[in-house]
């Protein structure tokens, strides 16, 4: 399991607002930038499941499933491309039976193919962003009572 701290920003019903910090990891990441980075681009909101009951202000432990995360970057990175490399064969095989341009056909199905995987992808991104195995979670709180970051909106929680 993956592990990162941070400070708890605002909580709403079983759900927290996390500031975090860019961890070394990060720096590596080429989607580093689109990332929900706040002030400095050294941290990030992130909304995650509170099942310690940590209030505004805490320091807390947050964990990820490992396993969920390899499946969605695979979804996100590799799916697409497999699906574009699969299509323009097809093309290719298709153009060789029909006789006609295979370089136009293997394009065309190549491309269809990969649009295919985006919708996918978007289809199944939004199913397993609401299920609990891809919601980040805190495990314990460190140390409670610090000085709560500023919320999503930009004022300081209480």
């Amino acid at each position: 399991m993956a592990t990162e701290e941070g400070i708890v920003a605002e909580t709403a019903g079983g759900m927290a607002w996390v500031k975090t910090t860019r961890s070394s990891a990060c720096n590596h990441c080429s989607a580093k930038d689109s990332c929900a980075t706040h002030g400095d681009g050294a941290g990030m909101m992130i909304k995650v499941e509170n099942r310690v009951a940590a209030q505004a202000g805490d320091r807390v432990v947050l964990t990820f499933k490992t396993a969920s995360l390899l499946k969605a970057a695979f979804l996100i990175y590799v799916f697409p491309i497999l699906c574009m490399l699969m299509g323009a064969v097809f093309g290719s095989f298709l153009a060789g039976r029909m006789g006609t341009d295979v370089s136009t056909v293997a394009a065309i199905c190549g491309v269809s193919a990969f649009v295919a995987a985006i919708l996918f992808m978007k289809f199944q991104g939004n199913r397993m962003g609401r299920r609990s195995d891809y919601t980040p979670k805190i495990l314990r709180v460190i140390r409670t009572n610090i000085r709560p970051p500023q919320n999503r909106r930009g004022n300081q929680a209480c």
